[in-house]
């Protein structure tokens, strides 16, 4: 559903519903493009019909100017889409063998569905090889495990592969497409013998969807590379109040508490500071990600992707506090900065500064955890452990009666 869920304009429980639905317009569409006949099929490889060769061509160059336009929007966000990965030697196997019954039978899986569907006896015959190769590939997969997995290059992209900027590529892509169009209509209209007048570049019907579709891919080439918002992002007044209300800290008695108790830590530290910085010393289990970085990929999937509530932190708080903001405007959720930065929770821990007693009972009993803690964090009682599997005690007890000695009892 492209990114009406994300923003939450669809349920996502109704996902198969959707698919239903597509599912019924997309096999209508088929059919009423003549996609039921394996005769308009399978007459691209015979010169007389290249109406496959057009849709194909126009779905995918329609897709991807539509995936272009709904990122330069702030729709659609590039580094979620999956992409299948690429086997090399079983795409070329299965595309030869795919090429070949597509020439015999006029058929290709989902086409020979829709000629199913409506009664034709060749579509219901192909499904019916189709299921026969599903059932050998499935018994016999072992033996086709080797070429099933051969080469695997991962989810690579055409333009990256080539070295193209993706929007050139797309350009390129488009006026392939476009040139296309033209030539095989005039292939057509010379192997069938129809002669249009008055004589042209273009085919009447195609003049409309031609220059739409030149537009498009030339707007490509002058649009931004990235929009100046996207749709996850929070907005700057939301940002300016939790800023205000001082809400998005940490205190450092929390930190030191969930430090001390493992099975309560559903912390990630993360250390904001330089590497040299982070490698001199660092909170227990923290990361390091510097402020130059916190926009990068790298933490978008690190930070995106865990469960845990992040805290931040630097020596003060003013890096962190800029790191949190960006992060925030990014649209990362669960996101604090620790109170005081490292220099707090060091006073509070390390040094024991101002730890005097108080009317307070409160005040007293946060001393005496800071004590306690200070204690703990110098012993390292709070460093991570590591647990391995204890080694058994075998005790050997000798349960034969004792000999008896000379003399007796």
């Amino acid at each position: 559903m492209g990114p009406l869920i994300p923003q939450g304009y669809v349920n996502p429980d109704l996902n198969l519903f959707f698919a239903f639905v597509i599912g019924l317009g997309f096999g209508y569409v088929l059919e009423q493009g003549g996609f039921s006949n394996s005769r308009k099929l399978a007459g691209v490889f015979y010169g007389y019909d290249f109406v496959v060769l057009r849709v194909f061509f126009t779905a995918a160059l329609t897709a991807a100017i539509g995936l272009l336009l709904f990122s330069y929007m702030g729709w659609v966000e590039y580094d979620m889409l999956y992409v299948n990965p690429t086997f090399l030697k079983s795409a070329i196997v299965g595309g030869i063998i795919m090429g070949f019954g597509f020439v015999l039978g006029g058929y290709c899986p989902g086409t020979s569905m829709v000629g199913a569907v409506i009664g034709k006896i060749d579509a219901m015959f192909f499904v019916l090889g189709l299921l026969g190769g599903i059932f050998f590939f499935g018994s016999f997969y072992e033996l086709f495990r080797p070429l099933y997995e051969a080469d695997n290059l991962g989810g690579i992209l055409v333009y990256d592969s080539l070295g193209v900027d993706r929007d050139w590529f797309v350009f390129l892509f488009g006026m392939v497409a476009l040139a296309s169009f033209i030539i095989t209509r005039k292939i057509e209209d010379k192997v069938n013998g129809v002669e249009l007048l008055p004589k042209g570049l273009f085919h009447p019907s195609y003049r409309m969807p031609f220059f739409m579709m030149l537009f498009l891919t030339l707007l490509n080439l002058y649009l931004p590379g990235e929009p100046r918002s996207k749709w996850y992002e929070n907005d700057a007044e939301t940002l300016l109040k939790a800023a205000v209300s001082a809400s998005h800290y940490a205190s450092i008695d929390e930190v030191a508490y969930k430090l001390l108790h493992e099975p309560e830590n559903d912390l990630l530290l993360v250390d904001v500071r330089s590497p040299d910085e982070f490698a001199a010393f660092s909170l227990p289990g923290a990361i390091n990600l510097p402020l130059a970085e916190v926009l990068s990929q790298k933490a978008e999937k690190l930070l995106g992707d865990t469960r845990k509530n992040i805290v931040l932190y630097s020596y003060a708080s003013t890096a962190a506090d800029q790191a949190w903001l960006l992060l925030q405007r990014r649209g990362i959720q669960n996101i604090r900065v620790l109170q005081q930065g490292l220099n707090g929770f060091f006073s509070a821990y390390f040094t024991g500064s101002n730890q005097t007693e108080s009317r307070s009972e409160q005040v007293n009993f946060d001393l005496r955890f800071r004590q306690r803690a200070m204690k703990a964090f110098k012993t390292g009682e709070a460093a991570e452990k590591i647990v391995t599997k204890g080694t058994p005690v075998t005790t050997i007890v000798d349960i034969m009666p004792p000999k008896a000695g000379k003399g007796g009892c």
